[in-house]
Order: C-alpha cells, then sequence, then structure tokens
C-alpha cells in the first residue's frame, strides 16, 4: 500500500459561502466551499479542517454532500479520465469525472462500464461513495464488484492507494461508504467489451401487483430487467406495470428498419455528451404536477406499451438514461422539492412486500413515478446497500401531507424483514432504524475510528444518523 504522509497545510484556500441540498431540493444547509483540482489541495484541507466532505454532481437525493456550519470540497475540476488499457479492460479516472466521460472514453476503445445508474451525470467518486447499482444487479452485481483500485485521501493516513489485498477493510467500507472513509480523488475500473451501442428488449405489460410480480419473479435470463409501477391507478389496477428486460444487442446485429437512418448518425457516444431536449425552469410551479394529472399520465404510459413485444431494437444511452432527456427534472416538484425513496426487501419476505404496495395506497401517497427490480446476491462493505432481494424506488413531492408519517411507516415494515432503504437516496431516516437496517455498522465505525479519529469526515447524513466521528 503506498502512503503519502499528510502535513500541516502549506496554503490556505479560499472559500465562498454556499446554501447547498440534495438533487430532491430538500434539507439546505449552508457550507463553505472549496474547490481544489489535485490531491495536494484534498491533503492541505484535510490538514486544517474540523469538518469536511467532498461533493461532486450533486446527484444524491438527500444531504450526503453536504456539511452545515462545515466546509464541502468541490470535486468537479478533477474530472480527468486518465488512461485506458483496452487490452487488460481497465480505466483509470480522477474522482470528478461523470458515467458519461468514462463511456464515451471507454467507447472509442470498444469497451463499456458493466454497471450504469439511471444518469449519466454522476461522478466516478458518487458511483464509489454509493456503490451504484443498475437493471442488471442480478446478473452483474452493484459498482463495487468491477472497482479494482481507490486512491483515498484519509485524515490519518493521507493519500494511500488501496485495493483490496492492501487494505479489504478500507477497501469495501470505501465503496457505500457515503464519503464517510476520506476523499476519493482517483480509481481504477474493469470494463467490458461494448458489443453494441443497442439493446434487444422485451416488453409485457401486466394488469395488476399479483400479475407483476408474477412476472418479475420468474427465472430471469436477461442481463437487464426493470419494471415502471403505476401507483396511482384504484383497485386492482394498482401496481399494474411495463416490464421491460433486455440485453446487449450482439454485434453485427441488423437494426429494424425504423432505426437505421438513426444507427447511421451515429447515436452513440455522441449522445452521452448531447444536451437534454428541455429544461424545466427554474420557477416552475409544482401545482401544475398533481396526483391527478399524473395519474391519466400513468393511464397514457400503461396503454401505450404493448401487451406483449420481443426483440425491439432501442439504443444503449436513451434506456439507460431516460431521465436525462429533460434538463433539471427535478424541479418539476416545484419549491417543496421531491423526495426518492428507496428500499430493498429480501427474498422470501413477499408478503412484507405486498404490505408496504398496500401501505402505499392506504396512505394516498402521490407516487409519481415508481421503479421496480430485482436484486441479485449481496456483495461489498457494510453500508453497500443491495441485497438479493426486491427493490422499490418511488419518487414523492417532498410537501405532501402525511408523507413523513408514511414512510416512517414504511421503515418499520422494510426494517422488521432486514430489508432496508437506500442512504444516497435518504434525507430524513432516524439513527435508530439505521441501526436496524444495516447489521454491519459497528465494523464500520470501528473502521471509521481507525481512518479518521478525530471525526474530520462529517456530513449532515452522518450527523443526521450518528454515523460515527463528533456530531
Amino acid at each position: 500500500m503506498s502512503v503519502i504522509e499528510l502535513t500541516a497545510p502549506r496554503r490556505s484556500h479560499a472559500a465562498s459561502e454556499r446554501v447547498l441540498c440534495g438533487w430532491g431540493r430538500g434539507r439546505r444547509t449552508r457550507c463553505r466551499v472549496i474547490a481544489v483540482d489535485r490531491a495536494e489541495q484534498v491533503l492541505d484541507v484535510l490538514g486544517a479542517s474540523e469538518a469536511v466532505i467532498a461533493r461532486g454532481a450533486a446527484r444524491s437525493y438527500g444531504d450526503a454532500a453536504q456539511n452545515g456550519g462545515g466546509e464541502v470540497l468541490d470535486m468537479t475540476g478533477m474530472d480527468r479520465v486518465l488512461w485506458v488499457d483496452a487490452e487488460l479492460g481497465l480505466v483509470r479516472a480522477q474522482a470528478g469525472a461523470t458515467i458519461a466521460q468514462l463511456m464515451a472514453r471507454l467507447a472509442a476503445h470498444g469497451l463499456t462500464l458493466p454497471v450504469v445508474p439511471g444518469t449519466r451525470y454522476v461522478t466516478l467518486a458518487g458511483a464509489v461513495a454509493s456503490d451504484i447499482h443498475g437493471k442488471n444487479h442480478h446478473r452483474d452485481g452493484a459498482f463495487a464488484r468491477h472497482v479494482v483500485s481507490l486512491s483515498l485521501c484519509t485524515p490519518a493516513d493521507g493519500l494511500l492507494e488501496v485495493t483490496p489485498q492492501s487494505d479489504e477493510e478500507l477497501f469495501y467500507a470505501t465503496l457505500g461508504g457515503m464519503g464517510l472513509t476520506g476523499v476519493l480523488v482517483e480509481a481504477t475500473l474493469r470494463a467490458e467489451r461494448l458489443e453494441s451501442p443497442w439493446v434487444s428488449e422485451d416488453v409485457d405489460r401486466t394488469v395488476g401487483l399479483e400479475q407483476t410480480l408474477a412476472v418479475m419473479g420468474e427465472t430471469e435470463r436477461h442481463r437487464y430487467s426493470v419494471a415502471w409501477l403505476d401507483l396511482l391507478a384504484k383497485g386492482s389496477k394498482l401496481g399494474r406495470a411495463v416490464v421491460s428486460r433486455a440485453d446487449p444487442l450482439p454485434s453485427g446485429s441488423p437494426l429494424p428498419r425504423a432505426h437505421g437512418r438513426r444507427a447511421a448518425a451515429g447515436t452513440y457516444p455522441g449522445s452521452l455528451s448531447r444536451r437534454p431536449m428541455a429544461e424545466v425552469p427554474a420557477m416552475f410551479p409544482g401545482a401544475l404536477l398533481r396526483p391527478g394529472s399524473v395519474q391519466t399520465f400513468n393511464a397514457l404510459r400503461w396503454r401505450a406499451n404493448p401487451h406483449r413485444e420481443r426483440g425491439r431494437a432501442l439504443a444503449m444511452a436513451p434506456y439507460f438514461f431516460p431521465l436525462d432527456v429533460l434538463g433539471e427534472w427535478n424541479r418539476l416538484y416545484g419549491h417543496g422539492g421531491l423526495v426518492q425513496y428507496q428500499f430493498v426487501i429480501p427474498d422470501g419476505q413477499e408478503a412484507t412486500l405486498e404490505r408496504c404496495f398496500e401501505l402505499i395506497g392506504r396512505r394516498r401517497l402521490p407516487v409519481y413515478l415508481a421503479v421496480f427490480k430485482r436484486f441479485g446476491a449481496q456483495f461489498g462493505g457494510p453500508l453497500s446497500f443491495p441485497m438479493e432481494g426486491w427493490t422499490l424506488a418511488i419518487d414523492l413531492p417532498g410537501d405532501a401531507d402525511g408523507l413523513e408519517a408514511a414512510l416512517g411507516e414504511l421503515d418499520e415494515l422494510v426494517a422488521s424483514c432486514g430489508g432496508r432503504v437506500y442512504l444516497t437516496k435518504d434525507g430524513r431516516l432516524r439513527a435508530d432504524t439505521l441501526r436496524a437496517m444495516y447489521p454491519k455498522l459497528e465494523s464500520f465505525e470501528r473502521l471509521r475510528a481507525r481512518v479518521d479519529p478525530s471525526g474530520v469526515m462529517r456530513s449532515d447524513l452522518s450527523r443526521r444518523l450518528s454515523l460515527g466521528g463528533k456530531r
């Protein structure tokens, strides 16, 4: 394990006072933001700061990348893809490089990332801190499974090059560790061959939750699998879905005639850097997004899809990143912002899963977007979210009546059966509930005490959840 010692600060860095929030646009706090563009600057700040957290593209929904009254490192200046080894299938990049940048650079070598989230704007460090997952977790696991090494600035030991061989505990605690084990400055990832910039999609439309669970519970033979649910439908229609399962289109496969012109135009990887088709204005009135209008939209969306279709060719970028076509889409929810609540319930607990759906309907939660997936085997560190089972992510208006009480009930249901919520989406969980959901939390706190004995790495999330260090 290579080490650069942490020394006393050599220079002062200009800090600007800013009010920060997550992608959900709630829980705003005032922080001192320091822009950095090299590891030495990060070490300087760690040596002088009492409380600091790193921040990238601000795509975590809650309060993980802000630090009220403390300092926040703006890592977006460290955004270079450093090298690609096409023969070994490896890529090395800085913390602020985005998924889009990585995929575009890899595509030039006939490669791509094995796991991507639902937006291309997430940074590499954010992907590591959240141990992101995609539509293929049941087959390929989460991001942690494809990370080779991490270059990490720690308060206790300075700059470390960390691998599973050099420090297994620190390596895996960092994957999903919400930025609390140190400041990531670079990482090396495994890439895979890019078969084609297209996927072949199979679509099934279900009529209600019972059928949705039956279809999603079948043995999965596809690489990618996801369902969009209508949780505003009434009665037996609640939980009707459009289930999408897909595989990469093999290299050289003929495309349907309707797609031929787009294919010839080279939609990938150029589409990864293309601006959104439209952008939601800053003062968008959230009242326009009402349960009634969304209910109508959901019904139209459900009817617009076929009962059953096989082998539909779709371009890779819009398939993986459908929401990126609309810039700043989080503004749709207005001043009250949005809450995305995501939980996973382990296999064998389907009865509790159905109780969660019933609770959502009974409490009349205005769920505007619901995405349902299957997870594969658990892998990674003590705060890594995915486990084998069912995961549901729902978007809700942040100012919805009775929201906090209803989500508290969901917390209890999820925790009671061994499930957990995703910290990257969270801005409201209680510390005692966290401990019930993440049974390996004590090992994470012991690791934190080793690499950060003074509790320098702190965020609003870590204070709220009493995640080690000082409060």
